[in-house]
């Protein structure tokens, strides 16, 4: 069946309204990791509203929306949590009451990802208005906790829902273009002991702050000479909080520890990444102990679900039908050609292919810049587009590549 494309948008552009409307109202409701439940009973209301064939929350609180029966499963994905709005002040407008005006929609989530879900959710039901079905089963997951723990959601999705779909979308936000690849990342924990003494007299004791400090030093150093990628760039590494303990204000500390927020390029593992930072010479001399963090926070189902805080990178090849099913969905709606990138942060594609080696690509509204800002927005006509993009890329994927 030959796609009209004009149609298709044509449509997404006669439902801009009805998007921008559930983009506000998704908005409207604080949904910060592990406290999604209200999002997700709205986006259930909506996606039953337009037609999914079934509409399922899974133990995890996942929402999980499908649409025809054919035997290629196609899924895209959009996390549905947001981070928290920071300092009130900064931001210009209320953060979930919002505005709207004729080219853009202001907000907590907008582009970060909010708008993604909006946009699969109206995909769907051009794909019912114009009858674009095909031999193909399109699932798409409204996932939770990723801001937590990127990837957490689709460990759960395969481990234990056994579902492993030919290839996922990412709705991340890409300002439209395709996006194939990310670093990976981990959260890294740095601890030195020291011995307390009344600080009167610190002589009498061994300061873990002060023998902290040069480890500093040679983390700032070892971050300048990580492994580069000439697509995915340099690795990297920032610490990103301290902690202490002492008896009192008027004492030695006898405990200091840092996290490490620690990005991996193409060819590093984590195996060597914690390696590298035993074996600087102040956390040998100082006997520092380097360990990864775990995530165990309770869903907000209640369910616990724990792993290790390391999230790999992934890179799927320009010719993969993934890509190239992106690309010609996209010149074929627009008439030019997208640019081909990477994201700069992290997304649920550490575990789709990071871990499980199922094929991702990305193609989202809204801008990179724009999450975990203040003053978060997103624009409408890049939720026309990539309405118009989900609508299409299943056919297309199942007409020339299947």
């Amino acid at each position: 069946m030959a796609i009209d494309f004009q149609k298709v948008m044509q449509k997404a552009e006669e439902l801009r309204p009805q998007i921008s409307a559930f983009l506000r109202d998704m908005v409207a409701i604080p949904s910060e990791s592990c406290d999604e439940e209200k999002v997700v009973q709205r986006i259930k209301q909506e996606m039953e509203a337009v037609g999914f064939d079934k509409v399922e929350i899974d133990p995890m609180g996942n929402i999980l929306g499908y649409i025809g029966t054919g035997k290629h499963l196609i899924a895209m994905d959009a996390h549905i949590d947001t981070v928290g709005i920071g300092n009130r002040e900064n931001w210009q407008h209320d953060p979930y009451t919002g505005y709207e005006d004729d080219e853009i929609i202001f907000g907590r989530g907008t582009s970060d990802q909010e708008g993604g879900m909006a946009a699969m959710v109206y995909a769907a039901k051009i794909i019912k208005d114009l009858d674009l079905a095909g031999d193909y089963t399109l699932l798409v997951t409204g996932t939770v906790q990723e801001e937590d723990c990127d990837g957490l959601c689709w460990q759960y999705i395969i481990e234990e829902s056994n579902i492993r779909p030919e290839f996922v979308v990412s709705t991340e936000p890409t300002s439209l273009g395709v996006y194939r690849g990310q670093r990976g990342r981990m959260e890294i924990l740095v601890s030195v002991d020291g011995v307390s003494a009344h600080g009167s007299a610190p002589e009498r004791g061994d300061n873990a702050i002060f023998k902290m400090a040069p480890i500093l030093t040679e983390l700032q150093e070892l971050h300048l000479r990580l492994k580069d990628d000439p697509f995915l760039g340099k690795g990297s590494l920032t610490v990103s909080e301290i902690f202490y303990t002492s008896p009192s204000r008027c004492a030695v500390a006898d405990g200091c520890s840092v996290s490490v927020d620690r990005r991996l390029t193409q060819g590093e593992t984590w195996e060597n990444a914690l390696e590298e930072i035993r074996q600087l010479p102040a956390v040998k001399q100082a006997g520092g102990k380097v360990t990864m963090y775990d995530y165990k926070r309770p869903s907000y189902t209640g369910l616990v679900y724990p792993t290790e805080c390391y999230f790999p990178c992934w890179v799927l090849d320009e010719d993969h039908a993934a890509c190239q099913t992106l690309v010609e969905s996209y010149t074929s709606l627009f008439n030019e050609d997208p640019v081909v990138d990477k994201w700069t942060f992290s997304t649920n594609g550490v575990s789709i292919m990071g871990r499980y080696d199922i094929p991702c690509i990305g193609f989202g509204p809204g801008h990179e810049d724009q999450a975990h800002a203040p003053n978060e927005v997103t624009w409408k006509e890049e939720l026309v587009k990539a309405t118009a993009m989900y609508a299409v890329i299943p056919s297309l994927y199942v007409e020339k590549y299947t």
